[in-house]
């Protein structure tokens, strides 16, 4: 197979590869995309993206603060950027992250997001589903983050349903602290 010889083939064909789990393809595209566009924060946001689902979660971090250096504009990679901040126990660190997030208009679901971690962790259960729900009524381009909002709700209503975690002392801020 040729190499690709421009930016749009490479993000393409690396969008491919990662559709089809070929992680290592996928990079290596993303990778030369980055070098005909050194300018763009794209190709860090989608290695972000592969290195998370690898697991390489350090990795995964370094390219979405890659991406936000040279876009920082890049809401996606912000919302992913805080996603591994939070999910690493460092909420405050999300939250400088997310800021930006909660300022977008009501009509942008990444910000819907932000306010149900946020509900999350003032320990306010119904505010946090009812955020993650707006936003995926309104998600249209940020399928992926959908997907994870979607799971974020169905893992609060169960533990809205175990009558264990109704004790104000065990909510969600304790366990991050």
């Amino acid at each position: 197979m040729p190499v690709p010889t421009t930016y749009d083939d490479c993000l393409d064909l690396g969008l491919d590869a990662s559709l089809g789990h070929r992680t290592a393809i996928a990079l290596a595209h993303f990778a030369r995309a980055s070098a005909l566009a050194p300018a763009s924060g794209v190709p860090h946001l989608l290695m972000g993206a592969e290195h998370a689902c690898r697991g390489e979660l350090s990795l995964a971090e370094s390219e979405f603060v890659r991406a936000l250096r040279l876009a920082p504009g890049l809401h996606l990679a912000r919302y992913q950027l805080g996603l591994l901040q939070f999910g690493s126990q460092r909420p405050t660190e999300a939250m400088e992250t997310w800021r930006e997030l909660l300022a977008l208009a009501e009509s942008e679901p990444l910000g819907h997001f932000v306010r149900g971690f946020v509900s999350l962790l003032e320990d306010d259960r119904a505010g946090s589903v009812r955020h993650f729900r707006r936003g995926l009524a309104l998600s249209r381009d940020e399928a992926a983050a959908a997907l994870g909002a979607g799971a974020v709700v169905e893992a609060i209503e169960r533990l809205s349903e175990d009558p264990g975690l109704q004790d104000p002392g065990s909510g969600f801020r304790g366990r991050l602290q």
